[in-house]
């Protein structure tokens, strides 16, 4: 994966730095009763910034060969990364290019689900808790709304 054309790529210590400065690893768990389990894991790699720079989100995006840059809101565009396969070249990536802030420890963890979600666990209910647990350690704290759903504390009980 990379830019085809070699102007166009950014070097990889300057994406490890604007990820560190600008980027968010996020962990959603959504109530979606079409999915076996009731529940979707939605896991991404979020980079924000105004519109007038979109010229560098869609740089990094062609570089790492991987997600969209769309409107994030009114005048801010991300560039997303949610399909697991890109999540996985994402863990790679910085795996062998380090995060430099306390964004590392959120990533550490966001490979966790990744990694438990490549082998399905958010297909079962065990594994779905394990990952809800592992979410709920990243970035602000936020308990999962699935770890709160009377589902989940009734089979925690009954466990």
């Amino acid at each position: 994966m990379g830019a085809d054309n070699p102007q166009e790529r950014l070097d990889k210590k300057w994406i490890v730095g604007f990820v560190d400065g600008e980027g968010c690893f996020h962990v959603a768990i959504n109530q979606q009763h079409k999915m076996t389990i009731g529940w979707q894991v939605l896991p991404e790699l979020r980079v924000v910034q105004h519109k007038r720079d979109r010229q560098v989100l869609e740089r990094m995006r062609k570089t790492l060969n991987v997600g969209v840059v769309r409107v994030n809101n009114k005048d801010r565009l991300e560039l997303r990364v949610r399909k697991l396969s890109e999540l996985n070249y994402i863990v790679t990536f910085f795996e062998k290019h380090p995060l430099m802030t306390t964004k590392h420890q959120n990533f550490i963890l966001f490979k966790k689900i990744i990694l438990a979600m490549n082998e399905k666990k958010h297909l079962t209910r065990d594994g779905l808790t394990e990952i809800a647990k592992i979410a709920a350690k990243m970035n602000r704290k936020v308990r999962s709304r699935y770890l709160e759903s009377s589902e989940t504390i009734r089979q925690t009980r009954s466990t």
